[in-house]
């Protein structure tokens, strides 16, 4: 499978966290070609600020491999991770991050920063980003416009 291939997975998740109410932000795990783990943002119906879609994916990796390093292990995101995620990457020690959507008012894989390029920390994490960028860009641009029209038929007149 390529990238596109992984990252259409994660797509998939994001549409679970669409059907909550959730931005859709997905994520899978995959290990030697296999998908090890998936997850998608739920914050809101968890009740817990750092249930993104990568730290869901990455918990559920770590529990299956019996181990919180995922080393060799590449993590399939749809929008560029924020601080939290990618602190959270590298201390996995993930051999790669590959997200679509950039985004620029959190992202810290290039768009606000580039955590990852830090030669001062101890791991070094490859980055991709840009893998169906349109899609994954589209989905949220949708998911956005959907809330906000929601919000104004709620209006009174």
């Amino acid at each position: 499978m390529t990238d596109q291939d992984f990252m259409r997975l994660a797509l998939e998740q994001a549409q679970h966290a669409w059907d909550l109410g959730e931005v859709p932000v997905g994520a899978v795990v995959v290990k030697d070609g296999e998908v090890i783990a998936c997850g998608y943002n739920q914050p809101i119906d968890r009740h817990d600020p750092c249930a993104h879609a990568e730290i869901v994916a990455l918990r559920a990796a770590a529990a299956r491999l019996g181990n919180y390093r995922l080393p060799g292990c590449v993590l399939y995101v749809t929008l560029e991770p924020c601080l939290m995620c990618s602190g959270a990457m590298m201390h996995a020690r993930l051999a790669r991050v590959v997200f679509g959507a950039s985004d620029p008012k959190t992202g810290v894989c290039g768009s606000l920063m580039n955590m990852f390029e830090n030669r001062q920390l101890n791991h070094h994490t490859s980055v991709s980003g840009g893998v169906l960028a349109q899609q994954c860009s589209e989905m949220l641009k949708a998911f956005f416009a959907a809330r906000r029209a929601q919000a104004k038929a709620q209006q009174p007149e």
